[in-house]
C-alpha cells in the first residue's frame, strides 16, 4: 500500500462529513420554512382567538376560552393528537379541516411548538 490510499481514505471521511452536514443544513431550511409558513397560517387562521403570542388573551379568545398554546396541555400532545383537533375542531374550536390542506396543518403544528417553554437544558447554555 502506498501513501496515497491513506489521503484517498481522510478525502472520502472528510466528503462524507460534508455531504452529512449538507444535509442536516437542508433539513434544517427546510424546518425553517416549514415553520415560517406555519406562522403566516397562524397569523391568518388563528391569531383572532389564540392571539399573536398563543396564550388565548383575546377578546374572542377568553370568551371561546381559546387554549393557552404555551401551555404543558397544549405541548403535551402528540403532533397526531394536534392534527386532530386542528382538523375536525374541539369544544369551542371549530374545525379547519376543510380550510387547511394536511401540510399546511403540519407547518401550524411546527409553528405552536415554538411557544414551548425552553427546557432546562437550552436555558443553561
Amino acid at each position: 500500500m502506498d501513501d496515497r490510499s491513506g489521503l484517498n481514505g481522510r478525502w472520502v471521511v472528510g466528503a462524507m462529513l460534508l455531504l452529512l452536514l449538507a444535509t442536516c443544513g437542508s433539513a434544517t431550511a427546510q424546518d425553517n420554512s416549514k415553520t415560517a409558513a406555519g406562522a403566516a397560517i397562524f397569523k391568518n387562521k388563528c391569531v383572532l382567538c389564540h392571539g399573536a403570542d398563543g396564550t388565548g388573551n383575546t377578546p374572542l379568545g377568553k370568551q371561546l376560552q381559546a387554549a393557552n398554546l404555551h401551555s404543558k396541555a397544549v405541548q403535551s400532545r402528540t403532533d397526531e393528537e394536534l392534527h386532530t383537533v386542528v382538523h375536525d375542531g374541539q369544544t369551542n374550536m371549530p374545525p379547519f379541516g376543510e380550510q387547511l390542506t394536511d401540510d399546511e396543518i403540519v407547518q401550524v403544528i411546527q409553528y405552536v411548538r415554538t411557544f414551548a417553554a425552553p427546557t432546562k437544558a437550552a436555558k443553561k447554555q
